[in-house]
């Protein structure tokens, strides 16, 4: 099944890896989903002002940041706009579990907003 959202441009990535430094062994650090359950036909979403605003760590393997999105931080199906940062996988950690992490854990805003820029995709 296809996703929509936007993927992290090059320079804003290594710009935040620089800001965030991975705790956890494997960076992901790729994209911002808007919808997992896409159809074929869907269209990636339009281009869009984006910022990281927090970040959130469970302490057990994974880390996530999120994102405002046009000045939203909620998707369409009510969870958060984020990009899984780090996570480890030899401890079974999988990127889908950052939406659980930001909505029952919560997050800690960031003191400033950081722009970055994200380019429509689909995936």
């Amino acid at each position: 099944m296809p996703v929509t959202g936007w993927k992290l441009d090059r320079a804003s990535r290594e710009f935040l890896v620089d800001i965030f430094p991975p705790r956890w062994r494997d960076l992901v650090a790729d994209h911002v989903t808007l919808d997992a359950r896409a159809s074929r036909r869907d269209l990636p979403p339009p281009q869009a002002d984006a910022a990281v605003i927090g970040h959130a760590d469970d302490g057990e393997g994974l880390e996530a940041l999120v994102v405002a999105i046009d000045g939203r931080t909620k998707r369409p199906d009510g969870s958060v706009c984020h990009i899984t940062w780090s996570l480890d996988r030899d401890k079974g950690r999988r990127a889908a579990e950052s939406n659980v992490l930001l909505t029952e854990r919560g997050w800690r805003p960031l003191a400033a907003p950081i722009a970055i820029k994200l380019i429509p995709a689909r995936f």
